[in-house]
């Protein structure tokens, strides 16, 4: 397979650029190169590449996982610098969406590149092998579509688009780096107008407006019905249009007009949009477009929604449908599914327009996905995957049609002289009734019904692609209880689960994680263990709920055992005698840090969003978080005096009063990494640590962790009780640096309490400079200071307000 050591990227436009940024997150050197300006001389003639690289540099969302990153991209230009592609492996062209200059300047490119390197394009929709039509036949066997999403470190979906001509090799050797070093979700698709996302989410959007008029709908009310109630996000249609830009929106649909709706009429965009275009509202990037937000008669933000029928702006308004209220309390998105679309125990309709929207909208969605294979892709499988992945749908259109019940649907279609997709029809015909079944053979633990074939066919993975769901159906759960489970993952390794609501950390998964490390327990047969989850998030940390009710109910006893069980679970983890490879991902916050900061070893999701954020509570972290924070900066300033072969001790220099300060800042202030990288920086992950771009290997990632410590013959760390405390000077230097910023007035009475206790633990107490102390004598510390932030008014203020909310109460 083709080995990829370095890229050029042409265009450094939004895209071009964001995508050498996240070539750089992944630690591959670029070149980014654009037009020269017209009339300009050496140096400002990289001036337009210069510009896209400070644009990404201070994009937000941020496009670097550290702007440091930004050293493995070169800035040139298109006259100067095509020389140095002869030195690439894979060259993308993102440059404007112009068939003719695509072409012209392919053509150069052409003749500096060296045979067999991969060249592809990131259009959004021209056909990809018209682009190298008349190319040399090395050029078009190397030749091939790779449709990023914007913004390209966040957004998964990468649409592989092969010509006829295409090696097959490249193709493998792009999908297999995109899928291990880009952490890309590869599908692919046929060179048809807008592959497969956009194709079936602009008809999507398209369909939205139709009915939206046709039924006299609000902006607003479509929005509250296409957005988290059926597995949307949360931006739903029109705020994701103003978020996109509505001219991005009308250049996709342009690339469509030839392409005949589910009606059979070409896809048009509504006359009110087109007024829109017109008046330049294109969203966000002008400040306004179906929403925007300007300021009140009192001063606070207020955002308005446009009446489409008028063109005018006014109060947003809050869409009131009784079945989308009556949803929001099912978890089952089967049942919720099944509510919203209006479908009883028999399947009757009820008369409720969020229903009729939502029930037209699901059947015009599902007709069109259904009769778009095989004209743009293989099978059902590769729509379902480009919904989830590039529009960040919970459920692709299939999928959705099994959550319904695709024999119930197609019932009542055909009852109501719907027209149902003869593949529905077959399916049915056939004895089966969905799209998906389990299939244990399976590497991915599914099937799906292949539309070509008639029959069920496995579902495809790529090796070391893997999940505890899978792993819980080939191998098994050993242990479970409400919260947690104990699944077997084969090779003498255990993976530790928790599926709590929301991965909240509760009694139960506290008592199986303890239960399961102990040398005699549950698990005495496994070798190694792993700590993580199928969640969007591996866990918002402690159950708050639970907290203020025993609060309310001043059992502090209750609270005191809780602390300390949680104390000895995240102890049991850094101390077992068999290694814990905890793999954290997305949201990692509290005490879910707290076990982070106490695994022997750490497998990590690039996107790592992982801090001690109890102060937002009105809490301290007190399950070792300030301990374990303490050490590290001991241990830092430790190898620095070392280093640079300092005298005198520890407990006197420089360098442990800054490690502190680091330390305390972190906690004090709730810090929280924004990327794996930046966790390292902050002190949560170590340089040994591992991070895997891609979160569906997250998993075997972590397995094979745990293998190599136990092959190499794992021992455990010994307790610390010779830990020499900061003592009172570094005490009284922070306390001094609370009351600065309380008199300033930057921070209130109560966050002075609680930056007052947490200099407290991390000095080790009013010692001396230099005492011994243990690990023990610093979680007790936490415990009591926790204990008595507990009884405070302001806290528990900050914990209804952050239970109401999902969010903590900012001064």
């Amino acid at each position: 397979m083709k080995e990829i050591h370095r890229v050029a990227v042409l265009g450094a436009g939004t895209m071009g650029a964001r995508i050498a940024a996240h070539f750089a997150n992944a630690g591959v050197p670029s070149y980014l190169l654009d037009i020269v300006p017209p009339k300009s001389d050496f140096p400002v003639r990289n001036k337009i590449a210069a510009a896209g690289l400070e644009a990404a540099k201070r994009s937000k969302p941020a496009a670097f996982f550290e702007t440091s990153l930004a050293h493995l991209i070169t800035i040139g230009n298109f006259e100067d610098d095509l020389g140095r592609l002869a030195r690439v492996d894979w060259i993308i062209e993102a440059v404007v969406e112009n068939l003719a200059l695509k072409r012209e300047l392919l053509k150069k490119v052409e003749a500096v590149r060296q045979p067999g390197t991969i060249v592809t394009t990131n259009t959004s929709g021209l056909p990809v092998a018209a682009i190298a039509d008349g190319f040399s036949e090395d050029f078009r066997r190397s030749w091939f579509g790779t449709h990023f999403f914007n913004p390209p470190r966040y957004m998964r979906l990468l649409e592989i688009i092969p010509t006829p001509e295409t090696d097959r090799g490249m193709v493998e050797a792009v999908s297999w780096f995109a899928d291990v070093h880009l952490g890309k979700g590869v599908v692919f698709a046929k060179d048809t107008p807008n592959f497969i996302a956009n194709r079936i989410g602009t008809f999507s959007v398209l369909n939205a407006m139709r009915l939206m008029q046709e039924m006299d709908l609000t902006i607003e009310e479509v929005d509250a019905l296409t957005g988290p109630a059926i597995g949307w996000p949360k931006s739903a249609t029109f705020r994701t249009i103003d978020l996109v830009g509505l001219d991005i929106l009308a250049h996709v649909v342009g690339n469509m007009e030839k392409t005949p709706s589910q009606s059979g009429q070409a896809m048009r965009l509504p006359e009110f949009f087109e007024q829109m275009l017109a008046r330049n509202w294109l969203g966000d990037k002008t400040r306004g477009g179906f929403y925007k937000k300007v300021e009140g008669n009192d001063g606070q933000e207020q955002r308005l929604a446009l009446d489409w029928k008028t063109l005018e702006y006014r109060p947003q308004q809050k869409a009131k449908f009784p079945p989308l209220e009556m949803a929001k309390n099912l978890e089952d998105v089967g049942a919720r599914i099944r509510m919203l679309l209006g479908l009883g125990s028999s399947g009757a309709a009820k008369a409720d327009r969020s229903q009729t929207f939502l029930w037209s909208a699901v059947t015009d969605l599902w007709n069109y996905s259904a009769d778009r294979v095989p004209e743009i892709c293989d099978s059902i499988v590769e729509i379902d995957r480009a919904m989830r992945l590039g529009f960040n749908w919970e459920l692709g259109p299939f999928e959705l049609w099994d959550a319904a019940g695709v024999e119930a649907t197609v019932e009542r279609m055909g009852r109501e002289g719907r027209r149902v997709p003869p593949q529905a029809e077959t399916l049915l015909a056939s004895g089966r009734k969905t799209w998906y079944v389990d299939a244990r053979e399976s590497p991915s633990g599914r099937a799906f019904w292949q539309l070509t074939s008639g029959e069920y066919t496995p579902l495809p993975v790529a090796p070391g692609v893997w999940s505890v769901a899978v792993a819980k159906k080939s191998k098994g759960v050993v242990k479970k209880n409400s919260s947690a489970s104990l699944v077997d993952l084969g090779d003498g390794i255990a993976c530790i689960e928790f599926h709590s609501k929301m991965n909240s950390l509760g009694a139960d998964i506290v008592s199986l994680i303890t239960e399961s490390l102990k040398p005699h327990g549950p698990a005495a047969d496994f070798q190694g263990f792993v700590i993580t989850n199928d969640g969007v998030n591996f866990s918002a940390g402690a159950n708050l709920m639970l907290l203020l009710m025993s609060i309310e109910e001043q059992e502090w006893d209750e609270i005191d055992l809780a602390v300390r069980q949680f104390q000895a679970m995240t102890q049991a983890i850094k101390f077992s005698t068999r290694p814990v490879v905890v793999a954290p991902f997305g949201l990692t916050l509290g005490g879910a840090a707290e076990m982070t900061l106490h695994g022997p070893a750490r497998q990590a999701h690039a996107e790592l969003y992982v801090g001690l954020v109890e102060v937002g509570v009105g809490l301290i972290p007190a399950g070792g978080g300030c301990k374990e924070m303490l050490l590290r900066a001991i241990d830092t300033a430790s190898a620095l005096r070392r280093g640079t072969r300092s005298a005198g001790a520890l407990s006197d220099s420089v360098e442990l009063l800054e490690a502190v300060k680091k330390a305390f800042e972190i906690t004090a202030t709730a810090k929280t990494a924004t990327s794996a990288e930046e966790a390292r920086a902050l002190g949560f992950l170590f340089a040994q640590d591992g991070i895997t771009m891609n979160r569906e290997r997250l998993l075997a990632d972590a397995k094979a962790r745990a293998l190599e410590l136990v092959r190499a013959g794992y021992g455990p760390p010994s307790p610390r009780s010779d830990i020499p405390a900061p003592g009172e000077n570094i005490l009284a230097t922070l306390k001094l640096g609370v009351h600065l910023m309380r008199q300033g007035g930057h921070i209130t009475e109560h966050e002075a309490l609680l930056g007052t206790k947490i200099a407290e633990i991390l000095s080790g107490g009013e010692l001396t400079p230099g005492t011994p102390i243990s690990e023990q004598h610093l979680l007790d510390l936490e415990c009591e200071a926790f204990k008595s932030l507990c009884g405070e008014r302001k806290t528990q203020e900050r914990i209804r307000y952050t239970l109401k909310t999902g969010r903590p109460l900012r001064n």
